[in-house]
C-alpha cells in the first residue's frame, strides 16, 4: 500500500513533464501570420509587414518589406521625428502684433497694425499638455483675445491704418499634392498657414427646430460672419433619423447644408475647414478690437508669401482681403517694426504628442513647413521635404524606400516601405530624443487612436504605435513588448481593400497579437 501511494503521487508529476512532449508543436511565427492573411477577403489586398527585434536587430518576420505602400498617417512618423531632431523639443512659436507706425499719447496708432503668425499650431482652445484625449475649453480664440487685451492695456484707442494678418512666414501653399477635393471641406483637410486660429476650422452646430417641417437651427463658432450659410436641413418627426450633407466649393465662403434631422435628435457638431486662414484671422482680430472699443479707420487685408515669388527671391507679396480691402497691393516697409503684443507657445514636444496621439494633419503640415523655414531654404512643402530627405539619409533609409508629397499622409501619392518605417523607429530609439519621441505614440488600450484597441488586460500598455487610415488603406507601426519580454519594432501596411474598415483593422490587431505571442528572445 505505501508503494502504491508513492506511485500515485508521482503520476501527476510525470504527466506534467511528459505532456509538453506529447503536445502538437507550436507553429512558427511566419506560419501563424500566414494563417491570418490566408482569409480569402484579406488575400485580395496587398500586405507589407516587417518585425525586428529592437535589441538584436534580427528580422523576425518579413513580407513585402521592400515594396512601396501608401502609408496614410504613418507619414507623420517621419515628419515628427525630423522635427524633434532638427528643430528640438523645447522650440517655442511666437505670434506678435507689430507696427511700423507710431502710437501717440492720445492712443492713436499712425500706421498699420500687423498680426504676424510664425507657425504656432495651438492658437486655439486646445488644452495642453495632451492627457488621454483631446480637450478643448470654451474659448477657441483665447490667444487672439489675449493679444487684443494687451493692445488695450498699451493704450491703443484708434488705428489710422489697416488691420493686416501676416502669414508670410510660410509660403501661401495651403494644400498638399495628392489631397482629395472632398477632404478640403473637413478638419482633416484644413488649409495650412503660418497664422492658424482654432486649427483653421469653424464649429458648425446643428439642432432640430421646434416643429417638423421647419429648418434646423445652424450656428457657427467662432466668427459667425466668416461663412454665408445656405441652410436647407429640414426638421422631421421624432424617430425619423438623421441624414444631412455639407458642401463648399473650392474658393467659396458659402456653406450649403441639406438633408433632415429628427425632432428628437440631440444635435450634431461638425468642424469645417475655412478658406483663407489669414483672412479669417484678420476679420476675427478686427472684430475683437472693435468689441473692446478700438476705432479702426483702415481696411483689413492679408500678407502672404506667394509661392511663385520665391523663385525670384522676393520674400513677400500682399493680397487684398475679400473682407474690405481697397484692392491695392502695397510694398512692404523696411522700417524695423515695434512689437506691441506677443504670445508664446508651449514647447514643441507637446504638439508632437498631439500630432501622433490623435493624428492631427494640419499640425504635421505646419511642422513640415517649419523644417523648410528653419533648416532649409524656404517655408514650403518642397523646402521641408528636402530637409526631411537630408535627415533620413544618415538614419540609414535609402531614397528609393520612400516618396513623400506632404507631411501628414493625406496625400495618396506618398509611398514608403515597411522596412523604411522599421529602420526609422530603430534609429530614433538610439537618439537622445528617442524616449520623448516614443512617448508621443498612442498606447494600447489607454489613449489616442489606440484607446479602444488592444484594451484587454493582457495587451493594455504593451503596444506603442502610430495608426494610419485612408480609403482602402490601413497601417500600424511602432513598438511592442512580447510575452517573452522582448521589445520588437514592427510595421504593418495594408493597401487596396474594398472591405469594411473594421475588418482590416481587426486583421491588423490579430497580426499584432500573433507577434506578441511569439518572438521569445533568441528565437
Amino acid at each position: 500500500m505505501p508503494r502504491r501511494r508513492s506511485v500515485a503521487r508521482l503520476l501527476p508529476i510525470v504527466l506534467l513533464l511528459v505532456a509538453p512532449l506529447l503536445a502538437a508543436p507550436v507553429k512558427p511565427l511566419q506560419d501563424r501570420l500566414a494563417d491570418v492573411l490566408s482569409a480569402p477577403d484579406l488575400a485580395r489586398g496587398f500586405w507589407g509587414i516587417e518585425v525586428v527585434s529592437l535589441s538584436t536587430g534580427k528580422t523576425l518576420y518579413s513580407l513585402n518589406a521592400d515594396k512601396l505602400f501608401t502609408p496614410a498617417s504613418n507619414t507623420k512618423l517621419f515628419t515628427t521625428a525630423a522635427t524633434l531632431a532638427l528643430i528640438g523639443p523645447d522650440y517655442k512659436f511666437h505670434t506678435t502684433v507689430e507696427t511700423t507706425g507710431t502710437l501717440d499719447r492720445y492712443g492713436r496708432l499712425n500706421g498699420d497694425l500687423v498680426l504676424v503668425g510664425r507657425g504656432d499650431p495651438n492658437l486655439s482652445g486646445r488644452e495642453l499638455p495632451y492627457d488621454l484625449r483631446t480637450q478643448r475649453n470654451d474659448d477657441p480664440i483665447q490667444a487672439l483675445e489675449a493679444l487684443a487685451d494687451t493692445l488695450v492695456q498699451k493704450g491703443v484707442k484708434f488705428i489710422d491704418g489697416d488691420i493686416v494678418a501676416d502669414d508670410s512666414y510660410f509660403a501661401f501653399e495651403r494644400y498638399g499634392e495628392g489631397w482629395s477635393q472632398d477632404d478640403l471641406v473637413w478638419a482633416e483637410g484644413a488649409p495650412v498657414s503660418a497664422l492658424t486660429i482654432n486649427d483653421n476650422v469653424v464649429f458648425v452646430n446643428i439642432l432640430p427646430a421646434d416643429r417638423p417641417g421647419e429648418k434646423a437651427f445652424v450656428s457657427v463658432k467662432p466668427f459667425a460672419d466668416y461663412y454665408r450659410l445656405d441652410n436647407r436641413i429640414i426638421t422631421t418627426p421624432a424617430g425619423s433619423g438623421r441624414k444631412f450633407f455639407v458642401n463648399r466649393e473650392p474658393g467659396s465662403t458659402v456653406l450649403t447644408l441639406w438633408g433632415n434631422m429628427a425632432l428628437d435628435d440631440a444635435g450634431a457638431n461638425e468642424a469645417l475647414a475655412i478658406e483663407d486662414p489669414a483672412e479669417f484671422a484678420a476679420g476675427l482680430f478686427r472684430q475683437l478690437l472693435e468689441k473692446r472699443g478700438i476705432v479702426i479707420y483702415g481696411h483689413q487685408r492679408t500678407r502672404h508669401t506667394e509661392l511663385a515669388t520665391l523663385s525670384t527671391f522676393s520674400v513677400t507679396a500682399l493680397a487684398p482681403s475679400r473682407g474690405g480691402s481697397d484692392g491695392q497691393s502695397r510694398p512692404l516697409k523696411t522700417d524695423q517694426p515695434i512689437i506691441l503684443a506677443s504670445y508664446e507657445s508651449k514647447p514643441l514636444l507637446q504638439d508632437v504628442r498631439v500630432i501622433n496621439k490623435v493624428s492631427q494633419n494640419l499640425h504635421a503640415e505646419i511642422f513640415l513647413r517649419l523644417l523648410g523655414r528653419e533648416r532649409g531654404n524656404a517655408g514650403t512643402i518642397e523646402g521641408g521635404l528636402e530637409v526631411l530627405r537630408g535627415f533620413l539619409t544618415p538614419a540609414g533609409i535609402a531614397s528609393d524606400q520612400y516618396v513623400f508629397y506632404d507631411g501628414s499622409g493625406l496625400s495618396r501619392q506618398n509611398l514608403v516601405t515597411p522596412r523604411a518605417i522599421v529602420q526609422l523607429l530603430r534609429y530614433c530609439s538610439t537618439q537622445p530624443w528617442g524616449a520623448d519621441y516614443k512617448a508621443t505614440f498612442p498606447i494600447s488600450g489607454v489613449d489616442g487612436s489606440l484607446s479602444e484597441r488592444f484594451n484587454s488586460p493582457r495587451l493594455q500598455n504593451r503596444i506603442m504605435a502610430k495608426t494610419g487610415s485612408l480609403g482602402g488603406v490601413k497601417a500600424l507601426s511602432g513598438y511592442a513588448t512580447t510575452d517573452a519580454g522582448q521589445v520588437v519594432v514592427f510595421s504593418i501596411l495594408s493597401n487596396n481593400f474594398n472591405l469594411p474598415a473594421k475588418r482590416v483593422t481587426d486583421a491588423i490587431d490579430q497580426l499584432v497579437q500573433v507577434i506578441l505571442d511569439d518572438a521569445p528572445a533568441g528565437r
